[in-house]
């Protein structure tokens, strides 16, 4: 079964929930990019893209372990409060993947769905049908 969510249930939700104090939004590419636009609007805070690659469209593993495609190369890190997004963590390797390249950095994880230190809904286990992917 496919849960659909609407853009304004998740801004909704983002609305309601208690975010972390945060100077950045970095999403996790490509899956995370939408989701992370978001947090950082509703944050006012600075979005950075760091591309990994884990899953085909079709939600299959392509690789054993996520692979860094892209990383910004000129963004400042240093005393920034950073919040790591992505649209779901199952397995947690591409969230893991991700804090590896952000090591040192003052970081929190916010998923849509599963598993991070932040989950705009906790309460739905089933596929999800985003409103970005037509």
């Amino acid at each position: 079964m496919m849960v659909p969510l609407s853009f304004k249930t998740i801004a909704d939700r983002l609305r309601q929930m208690e975010l972390p104090e945060t100077d950045l939004v970095i999403g996790i590419g490509t899956g995370g990019v939408v989701p992370a636009g978001l947090v950082a609007f509703q944050l006012n805070a600075e979005l950075r893209v760091m591309t990994l690659n884990f899953r085909d469209e079709n939600n299959h593993p392509q690789h054993e372990n996520p692979v860094l495609l892209s990383i910004p190369a000129d963004w400042q890190l240093e005393g920034k409060k950073i919040l790591l997004v992505d649209d779901v963590s199952v397995s947690g390797k591409t969230l893991q993947a991700a804090l590896q390249q952000l090591k040192g950095y003052n970081v929190k994880t916010l998923t849509m769905k599963g598993q991070a230190d932040y989950v705009l809904f906790p309460e739905i286990k089933d596929c999800v049908k985003w409103p970005w992917k037509a």
